[in-house]
């Protein structure tokens, strides 16, 4: 009894360092692509930069069920890969526990993260997803100023209009602080007309209408492609923000409550079929591990590395095709949320049954 509690609390405790260390790196890697790609948006000016840091938590949020399964499987993997390396799953074997020892541990180590895994894919990542559109549109409906970013030129919502303000003088552009060195280009009627100032601030009719103000500039007016052009100073020149309508949240599968799923039709059940099948997929992966982690010296330290990440690319297509062939209706939702499972389950048990008889016949041999 004792021997069995010093073997489980040896192996959880391995395991939890192992999944630590993993998830930390994982997790950069997420940050890092979601960082750039976020960043390459606003510098395009599709995505004004103070959004930046929510949506990367929101992405973060929507990415962790596979990152957390993914930890649970590499984890379970390196730890007995290790084991073996180092022969101390020989002594372990010697000793008396046999490769299903293995079983228990790994579950203890699992379970409360495919715990987390499925509120995070029931619940949470929806969540995440809904915030993540409702606040991309609530920065889509700003007004023009709102939208302008100091150093970047802006183009209004109905497009007449181009925004250019080099610098803000106290505040953020578009709010209460006064901007410096104002470039606006409007056509109307046929006719360009730009405007550029050194200073100007916006302002607040009681009818709700607001202006931006270019104090002491310049208009210039014309009709492209003629050399006639206006030129006229101004100490005071007030340009109306154009203002956009708020729109609802754009509802999708993959921000929809999962709760509301069925309401969705045949989208809606592949969605809850990839929603359901995380954790299951996380719990299989975890014992999947512990087959898929022996080493041959003999044969090479990688070749169970190579077969646990086709193992892993196996599991993640298959659900992914069993998810659009329930969105296409070409199968069953109450075949397809657990066909995938199952099989792997199987496989699973028949890899188990092949080290066990590999084991025994080493044993007999010696």
């Amino acid at each position: 009894m004792a021997r069995g509690l010093t073997f489980e609390r040896a192996v959880i405790r391995e395991f939890t360092g192992t999944a630590g260390a993993t998830f930390v790196a994982l997790f950069a890697i997420l940050l890092t692509t979601q960082l750039i790609r976020l960043l390459s948006q606003a510098a395009g000016g599709k995505l004004v930069s103070e959004a930046v840091v929510a949506l990367l938590g929101f992405g973060a949020m929507t990415h962790l069920p596979i990152l957390l399964s993914l930890t649970v499987f590499i984890a379970v993997l390196l730890t007995l890969s290790r084991s073996y390396r180092d022969s101390e799953m020989a002594v372990w074997f010697s000793s008396g526990l046999p490769l299903t020892a293995w079983v228990r541990p790994v579950l203890k180590f699992a379970l409360p993260l495919v715990t987390a895994i499925a509120a995070l894919s029931l619940i949470l990542s929806p969540w995440a997803q809904s915030k993540s559109v409702e606040y991309r549109q609530r920065m889509d409906t700003r007004d023009d100023v709102a939208r302008v970013s100091p150093g970047a030129f802006k183009e209004s919502a109905s497009g007449e209009r181009v925004f250019f303000v080099e610098a803000s003088a106290s505040g953020a552009a578009g709010q209460d602080g006064s901007v410096k060195n104002i470039f606006i280009s409007s056509m109307q009627h046929g006719r360009l007309g730009v405007m550029v100032s050194t200073s100007g601030y916006t302002e607040s009719l009681p009818n709700g209408d607001r202006f931006v103000v270019l104090v002491n500039g310049r208009r210039y007016e014309g009709t492209p492609g003629s050399a006639e052009y206006r030129v006229m100073e101004f100490e005071r020149y007030a340009v109306r923000i154009e203002t956009k309508e708020a729109r609802g949240i754009e509802v999708t599968t993959k921000n929809t409550p999962t709760w509301e799923l069925q309401q969705r039709g045949r989208a809606g059940m592949g969605e809850l079929l990839w929603r359901i099948g995380m954790p299951l997929a996380a719990l299989n992966l975890a014992l999947l591990a512990i087959p898929l982690s022996f080493v041959n010296p003999r044969a090479g330290r990688t070749n169970n590395l190579i077969l646990a990440l086709l193992a892993y690319m196996l599991y993640s297509n298959l659900l992914s095709v069993s998810q659009a062939w329930v969105a296409q209706g070409r199968l069953r939702f109450e075949i397809g949320w657990w066909l995938v499972h199952v099989a792997m389950f199987l496989t699973l048990i028949l890899l188990f049954f092949k080290r066990l008889s590999v084991f025994s016949w080493v044993k007999l041999r010696k």
